[in-house]
């Protein structure tokens, strides 16, 4: 069972002082929804493509932190891209991710809530701790936030819910580069009276909104490097 965490842990607690103001770029984050839409509609045919894009076969099919979770996951998936900045550059901008956090690096609209991702390292955001909550909704839930469940920084890190469990690995390589891979895996809780929206989600918005979030990933840890 999801251990919630204290009162500390929650999403909500310890804020950064000056979070993006909401709406703020709206008209770049309408633009990148509408340049989306077509993903949302192509992604459930090209699913055997998507769920690996960016991987290689090795990358695909080795072993990372939470594939004993979840066994009987419906959606899985392993994406990967390579970055110019070292794992080190690259692991503050995992750690600062979520809702009144510092935004997901995607679609801004859509997953988050129009409030602009921001483009640095926020000192404040710098705190993980195995229990904390990073909240996808403004009301987290234990089914509406990410907990984290185990990291070594700046190797590896894994996210769960109930239902999901999220995994990121992070390969140095030559030049001070960095391969950052990324394995998703959901569950379909048939039982379950939103599951129709959730397995929406996954097979029509999952692939566009994280490969914004890679690339988003990206662009912003070799800007800064």
């Amino acid at each position: 069972m999801l251990d919630g965490g204290d009162v500390a842990d929650r999403p909500n607690v310890g804020r950064w002082a000056t979070p993006p103001r909401i709406g703020s770029g709206l008209a770049r984050q309408i633009r990148a929804a509408v340049v989306d839409l077509p993903w949302y509609v192509v992604t459930p045919l090209l699913r055997t493509w998507h769920l690996t894009w960016g991987a290689t076969p090795q990358e695909a099919t080795a072993a990372m932190a939470g594939d004993d979770l979840l066994p009987q996951a419906q959606y899985r998936t392993t994406r990967a891209v390579t970055i110019d900045a070292s794992p080190a550059e690259v692991w503050p901008w995992l750690v600062q991710v979520g809702y009144r956090r510092a935004g997901w690096y995607a679609g801004d609209l859509l997953d988050n809530f129009a409030r602009p991702s921001v483009r640095r390292i926020v000192p404040e955001l710098q705190d993980i701790h195995v229990g904390q909550w990073l909240s996808m909704v403004p009301k987290p839930s234990e089914r509406t936030a990410f907990v984290v469940d185990s990291y070594v920084e700046p190797a590896w890190l894994l996210w769960r819910t109930p239902n999901r469990s999220w995994a990121w690995h992070l390969t140095p390589l030559s030049g001070e580069r960095t391969r950052l891979v990324t394995r998703l895996k959901t569950v379909y809780e048939w039982q379950r009276p939103l599951v129709l929206v959730t397995v929406v989600l996954m097979e029509c918005a999952d692939f566009a909104m994280m490969r914004r979030m890679l690339r988003g990933i990206r662009d912003r840890a070799e800007a800064e490097h």
